[in-house]
């Protein structure tokens, strides 16, 4: 028998966070739980395909943000008055209830980083602080792409916490990403002498760098057939590796500077590996290529 379309069932340790509802207890579960805490409720139906892809992004959203709010669910086939009071002529339809009132609401599938960011507008800090949900929702916009939100949440963040170390890399993120390096310079200079926790700082420093490499690679095409040409020409593939990186392609970048190890690993006083660690600072811990590229430098370096 295939699985039903939505696990509507809680997992352990979610029942007070995640549940389904009905007409009858739609006052329990979402009116008067709004008087505690922010309430989401995602309008579904079985049927509906956008709804399969919100709902599991709803409830990571929920858990991330630490008990600062709640999903109830409500399938609008087996319970059509509510939604048809609430006016909802589309589903996924997302509502928020504060106070015992609906204060917004968004239709479609959104993705993770805006829901996030629709959750961080409305919730009050619970667990963590609001400051918290907040610069999340903005790293989670970042990491999806979405800089038209992460820059200005940023920003806002800097308002009211101009010493955030987070928030002031994740500005220059943004401006490093829409190709405006000089304000990533300034946004930089913003830390303060002696700050602490500041990996992030040293990320956006990394990609800042890459970023000015970047500009004086030279086309991905042009350097390729070139290094193919002259294999032991390490200085082109280094070249080819930051142009690679520049395009979005990591794990080529990585593979041409491991091939330069592979084959001579003291060329240049070490510059490829140099050069990798760079890539894997820039691109996080979490980047599927640096994972595989920290496995292969290490059986490199220690076979």
């Amino acid at each position: 028998m295939e699985p039903p379309l939505l696990d509507q069932t809680p997992k352990d340790g979610e029942s007070g966070l995640i549940k389904d509802t009905s007409t009858q207890g739609f006052m329990a579960d979402v009116i008067d739980a709004s008087r505690e805490a922010l309430v989401l409720v995602d309008f579904w139906a079985p049927w509906c395909g956008p709804c399969k892809q919100l709902t599991p992004v709803l409830e990571r959203a929920v858990k991330a943000a630490g008990g600062a709010v709640r999903l109830v669910k409500l399938n609008i086939d087996e319970h059509p008055a509510i939604p048809g009071q609430l006016g909802v002529q589309s589903i996924p339809t997302v509502y928020a209830f504060k106070a015992g009132q609906p204060v917004d609401r968004f239709s479609g599938a959104l993705p993770e980083s805006q829901v996030k960011e629709f959750i961080a507008r409305h919730a009050e800090p619970a667990g963590a602080s609001k400051a918290e949900v907040e610069i999340e929702a903005a790293e989670a916009a970042l990491d999806a792409g979405d800089i038209k939100i992460a820059a200005p949440a940023f920003a806002a963040i800097l308002q009211g916490d101009p010493a955030s170390v987070r928030a002031i890399a994740g500005l220059a993120k943004c401006y490093i990403r829409s190709g405006d390096l000089e304000r990533a310079v300034q946004t930089l200079a913003l830390v303060a002498d002696g700050a602490k926790n500041t990996g992030a700082i040293d990320t956006a420093k990394a990609m800042l760098e890459l970023a000015r490499k970047a500009e004086d690679a030279g086309d991905v095409a042009e350097l390729r057939a070139r290094a193919e040409s002259n294999p032991r020409d390490f200085q082109l593939r280094c070249d080819l590796a930051i142009a690679l990186n520049a395009a979005g392609d990591h794990a080529g970048a990585a593979e041409q500077l491991l091939e330069i190890i592979a084959m001579d690993r003291g060329w240049n006083e070490g510059a490829a590996k140099a050069q990798l660690l760079q890539f894997f600072e820039a691109w996080g811990n979490e980047e599927p290529a640096t994972v595989a590229g920290r496995q292969k430098l290490s059986l490199l370096l220690f076979s």
